[in-house]
């Protein structure tokens, strides 16, 4: 790999997030020193060993956060989150629920909710909504 990466004898994986989401650049510096102690790096997608490593298209690259093991497996979204809490003990009863039937997939879709709405902090996407309606529906009323 390259020096980017920590010393990957005792590391778990990498924890990878969209370095360009607000969001995901928070939620890493909150989490970071955290995870770090529990043997995992966190690593932008947009690095490049990353983005050879996985290889996958730009459009997808960007849809969810990974973990990426020593090993070369890859978790994405939910599944990533799990795998994560099954390697911290206090966190191991989120990686049962995950297993119980049905609720992996409800976290998927809220992961994948979250995800797609990522970047609407602020109203961001109410103001792209507006921006994208065609001029003459913005109306205040209009008369039958």
């Amino acid at each position: 790999m390259n020096s980017e990466i920590t010393d990957v004898t005792n590391l778990i994986g990498w924890i990878l997030f969209d370095a360009d989401c607000r969001l995901c650049v928070g939620l890493a510096r909150r989490w970071g020193p955290f995870l770090h102690r529990h043997r995992f790096a966190l690593v932008p997608l947009q690095t490049p060993w990353v983005r050879e490593r996985l290889a996958i298209s730009d459009n997808a690259l960007l849809t969810e956060m990974r973990l990426l093991t020593p090993l070369g497996e890859t978790f994405g979204g939910a599944d990533a989150l799990i795998e994560v809490a099954k390697r911290i003990w206090w966190a191991w009863p989120f990686h049962f629920l995950g297993h119980v039937p049905g609720v992996r997939t409800v976290l998927r879709k809220a992961y994948a909710w979250v995800a797609r709405h990522r970047h609407c902090r602020g109203g961001a996407c109410k103001l792209q909504f507006i921006r994208q309606r065609p001029r003459s529906k913005r109306v205040f009323f209009e008369m039958p």
